[in-house]
């Protein structure tokens, strides 16, 4: 991905609610999001949604229209009592009627089923930086820290020039600390869901970063037969 993750002031990922009545769609939310660094929890209808809420306290939500129990359009009106919350709204309608009641009813954006994920992602986060653009885009990992702004990495606080892939993997390292991350989800991440090349590529670049983190190589650990391990 391109575009910058964002943290919450206190360090902490930024936490999304993903409501949804089709548990293929909950499972690769929970699974992108997850791997993008965000806290992500699920609700399966409506009553769940507005319950979850109050317990998981999310940055935002993606909310589908189409809700068992209470559709998604009364819950963005319960919702929007907070003010801070920001709802986007997912749906399988595309007429502009649907779309413009989904903004008027609070939704802060809309995308329509089926959906890019890079495009959802992107859109979370241009929505959350334009309302809290006090969130930090910096990610600590040790001593390395990648600015995702600035697409840059410096360790031990010198700057490591990278190339694009190389920033992309060592991001997502840095997203996912003391996280086994993969091959597959690696390949998936950062060469795309339709890269249809083998996991020998994983390792090439893994060794790159590593032998641009000098001292500090033996921080991305081989997890035998599985994938690598950023331990900081």
């Amino acid at each position: 991905m391109s575009e910058p993750q964002m943290a919450a002031p206190d360090g902490e990922p930024l936490r999304v609610l993903v409501v949804d009545d089709e548990p293929r769609i909950l499972s690769l939310l929970r699974l992108i999001l997850g791997y993008e660094g965000f806290n992500v929890a699920i609700a399966e209808d409506g009553p769940s949604a507005i319950q979850e809420v109050a317990r998981f306290r999310p940055h935002l939500v993606i909310l589908d229209l189409m809700l068992p129990g209470i559709d998604g359009l009364d819950v963005a009106a319960r919702l929007r009592g907070d003010p801070d919350l920001l709802i986007i709204m997912l749906t399988a309608r595309d007429e502009t009627g649907e779309r413009i009641a989904g903004l008027n009813g609070g939704g802060d954006d809309y995308i329509v089923k089926p959906f890019d994920p890079e495009e959802l992602v992107a859109r979370i986060r241009a929505v959350l930086r334009r309302r809290h653009p006090g969130h930090v885009a910096r990610l600590h990992a040790g001593p390395i820290v990648v600015d995702q702004d600035r697409r840059t990495v410096t360790v031990d606080g010198s700057h490591v020039s990278m190339t694009a892939r190389e920033y992309e993997l060592m991001r997502l390292f840095a997203a996912n600390p003391r996280r086994v991350l993969s091959k597959q989800i690696i390949l998936d991440r950062v060469w795309g869901f339709d890269f249809f090349g083998d996991e020998n590529n994983v390792e090439v670049y893994v060794a790159y970063l590593r032998r641009k983190l000098g001292p500090h190589r033996d921080l991305i650990e081989t997890i035998r037969g599985v994938g690598y391990c950023l331990k900081v």
